[in-house]
């Protein structure tokens, strides 16, 4: 590997973080973090997507000194949906794809995406929350939608910058932080650690 400063390790097997990186100029290199994602107990949707980042960090930092990489910055993140209280991940299957569907059709819901950047035993994390506000969906668009494939890999089931754009009404925050990615948020977390940002 070369050592350059504009280079950053992703924690994140995410193909939209990866893009949103790249169009900042960055070169990235990928490690695998696998950690538990599971909700404690009494935890709101904030300090969950706060702790899992951190953790994804701290799991791919262990990777890099594990492997004995050159000190570059890492950056891990994550992202939920939040309704009433209720943390919705990505759907096991389509019955539960259609329940977060159905959930969030024609209200506001809340997307937290959470980042934190590490290097060494320095780590720093910034968290984006948005409102979205979703057209009232009829069950043929949520069978159509589910039927496309798109909601499995998703926080909430849906993805913004995909089909389901069509579904949301306003937005009240960071687009980039519903893709999985807050770009304000990242590029001033990434400058604190030195990178250049084109």
């Amino acid at each position: 590997m070369t050592a350059t400063s504009n280079l950053l390790y992703l924690a994140s097997g995410s193909p939209r973080r990866r893009e949103l990186l790249e169009h900042l100029g960055i070169i990235l290199e990928r490690i695998h973090a696998d950690i538990d994602e599971s909700v404690l107990p009494g935890e709101d949707a904030v300090r969950y997507t706060e702790r899992l980042a951190e953790s994804k960090a701290a799991a791919g930092w262990q990777v890099v000194t594990n492997c004995g990489l050159p000190s570059h910055p890492l950056l891990a993140a994550d992202t939920t949906v939040t309704l009433d209280g209720e943390i919705f991940g990505k759907p096991v299957d389509a019955d539960d794809a259609r329940r977060m569907l159905r959930a969030i059709s024609g209200r506001e819901h809340q997307v937290i995406t959470s980042v934190a950047v590490r290097q060494d035993d320095t780590v720093k994390v910034a968290t984006s929350v948005t409102t979205v506000r979703f057209k009232t969906l009829s069950d043929d668009e949520i069978e159509r939608y589910v039927a496309s494939g798109e909601p499995f890999d998703k926080a909430g089931g849906y993805g913004i910058q995909g089909r389901a754009g069509v579904f949301v009404e306003h937005l009240d925050g960071s687009f980039t932080g519903v893709v999985g990615l807050p770009l304000y948020e990242t590029a001033q977390l990434l400058a604190e650690f030195g990178l250049t940002l084109s």
